[in-house]
């Protein structure tokens, strides 16, 4: 399916929507991660825990539990934000948004429609992508990763 309005192109594939009332959303996040994952807010830069977090394991949507990135796939971009240069297969929808005029590949959780922060070209490789996470709508289980 292919939605285009005047500020984005969504692109969604193939996966199990969970759906919650604005009410719900708002009684089981923060009035923080609300405005992050529902109202595709941005945190403050260098303001997230997990931006230093080095211990093994994986990162999950704060609203869906969604598996999104492993800490593999995570490196310092030096930007303030956690940043991973891959995700696993089908956690995320990209979108293109012109809020800064100029277009931005935005990724929302695949599950929950969340907003997580934005894609860009300029990471690591292998992949040479950046995944810049807002780190108030990821929670960090530290698992052993196979």
């Amino acid at each position: 399916m292919l939605l285009i309005n005047f500020f984005k192109t969504k692109i969604t594939l193939a996966k199990e929507k969970m759906t919650k009332s604005k009410e719900d959303w708002k009684k089981i996040l923060s009035e923080t991660e609300y405005n992050v994952l529902r109202d595709e807010g941005t945190e403050r830069a260098y303001t997230s825990t997990l931006n230093e977090e080095k211990r093994e394991g994986n990162y999950y949507c704060v609203g869906c539990n969604n598996k999104l990135f492993s800490s593999k796939m995570k490196f310092d971009s030096g930007t303030g934000w956690p940043s991973f240069f891959e995700s696993y297969p089908g956690a995320f929808e990209t979108s293109t948004d012109f809020k800064l005029v100029y277009p931005r590949t935005e990724y929302h959780c695949a599950k929950c429609e969340g907003h997580h922060g934005h894609l860009f070209d300029d990471g690591p490789e292998p992949t040479g992508k950046r995944y810049c996470n807002n780190g108030i709508v990821l929670k960090f289980i530290p698992e052993k990763i196979s």
